[in-house]
């Protein structure tokens, strides 16, 4: 017995968007990435090394895989969460603002100071230094994502 499921168009181009979402978080993690292989906000420490500290290691390389890794992530959230909205590069633009102050209040004000001990949802420099470089991340985000989206819709319907 055979049994057939209709799936609404909108439901099914979910899993595109996140793909497309998470390419267009490769984008925004180098962006950032860079931010924080240069900002030295505590104790003349690179933050990206401070990231590699999430996994107990002080290797820019580990800080950079690990960095990548959640751009991806969160990429790919992004596209799943906000892709039918960020086809277009201004509400593309300011999504990803949004979805990089997000990005950054879980991440950087509450998941990595916890986990490395230190206060959470606390202003200082480093988290200072951090909100721009989420900034960054959701800027490159969103515009690489409707880049991505305009490349790909022109391909699917056969645009030049």
């Amino acid at each position: 017995m055979t049994t057939t499921m209709q799936v609404s168009p909108r439901a099914a181009v979910i899993p595109l968007h996140a793909a497309w979402g998470a390419a267009a978080g490769v984008v925004g993690g180098i962006g950032m990435g860079i931010w924080m292989s240069v900002s030295r906000p505590m104790m003349d420490t690179a933050m990206i090394t401070m990231v590699a500290g999430l996994l107990g290691s002080t290797n820019a390389v580990a800080g950079w895989l690990i960095h990548l890794a959640i751009a991806v992530s969160f990429g790919l959230a992004f596209g799943a969460l906000l892709g039918s909205y960020a086809q277009k590069l201004v509400p593309a633009a300011v999504l990803g603002l949004g979805f990089g102050v997000v990005a950054w209040l879980i991440g950087a004000m509450w998941i990595m100071p916890a986990n490395m001990g230190m206060p959470v949802f606390e202003w200082n420099d480093v988290t200072s230094s951090s909100f721009g470089a989420h900034l960054v991340f959701g800027l490159l985000l969103g515009l690489a994502f409707a880049f991505i989206a305009s490349m790909m819709g022109k391909k699917r319907t056969g645009s030049a």
